[in-house]
């Protein structure tokens, strides 16, 4: 009996004490961004409509759900940083591309602290990671709910924006809706080849795509 305690007690000291990833890394270690672009009545349907969140008002498509910085395999968040928090006015001025100010100030919190940057060179890089890339205008013409493989989806990114490899976006999905697109971008914001850990792409071929009302 006493064997099969101390065996189990170094069984679970070596899975507590294997490598992860914790909260509050070092701000700036990273390897490349994630822009990750949401679209709107996905989200609105899944979580922002029981918030009544104000985003739900309008007629958004595909917002900025945020910038992330990345490791080649998993990420930092809540990162360590002597950058000030921003002021609610610095938040206010992203609602526009992100929804509401409150995402903004979340995305900060989380994945903002941790590249290093200030909140307003953060928030601009964020702005011009945005628009760099070509939202395809396609969906915002959809006049009712479609039912498409994701890779539909992808593929329309990558023909409005001829620099995009398919290495280097991915789709996602929720409870079998079109969820996100995100795009692995350098330090300088150029495309990159995402990390296995973010290249999972959605494989549905039935995945819910709702027209913005």
């Amino acid at each position: 009996m006493r064997q099969w305690i101390v065996t189990t007690l170094i069984g679970l000291n070596l899975i507590w004490s294997t490598p992860g990833f914790a909260d509050g890394e070092k701000a700036g270690d990273f390897d490349y961004y994630v822009l990750a672009l949401s679209w709107s009545p996905t989200w609105c349907a899944l979580e922002g409509n029981a918030r009544n969140s104000p985003q739900c008002d309008q007629d958004f498509g595909w917002v900025l759900h945020g910038l992330w910085p990345q490791y080649e395999s998993g990420w930092p968040s809540y990162c360590n940083t002597t950058a000030h928090d921003p002021s609610k006015r610095e938040t206010a001025r992203m609602a526009d591309i992100m929804g509401t100010s409150g995402a903004a100030w979340y995305q900060w919190k989380k994945h903002g602290r941790c590249s290093g940057l200030s909140p307003d060179d953060f928030f601009a890089l964020s702005r011009q990671a945005y628009e760099s890339i070509t939202r395809p205008e396609v969906f915002r013409k959809l006049d009712q709910d479609v039912k498409l493989p994701a890779s539909v989806v992808e593929d329309a990114f990558l023909k409005d924006n001829p620099a995009l490899k398919a290495n280097e976006i991915t789709v996602t999905c929720e409870s079998r809706r079109i969820q996100e697109v995100r795009i692995c971008l350098t330090h300088d914001l150029e495309p990159r080849t995402c990390g296995t850990d973010v290249i999972r792409d959605c494989t549905l071929d039935d995945a819910l795509f709702e027209a913005i009302d």
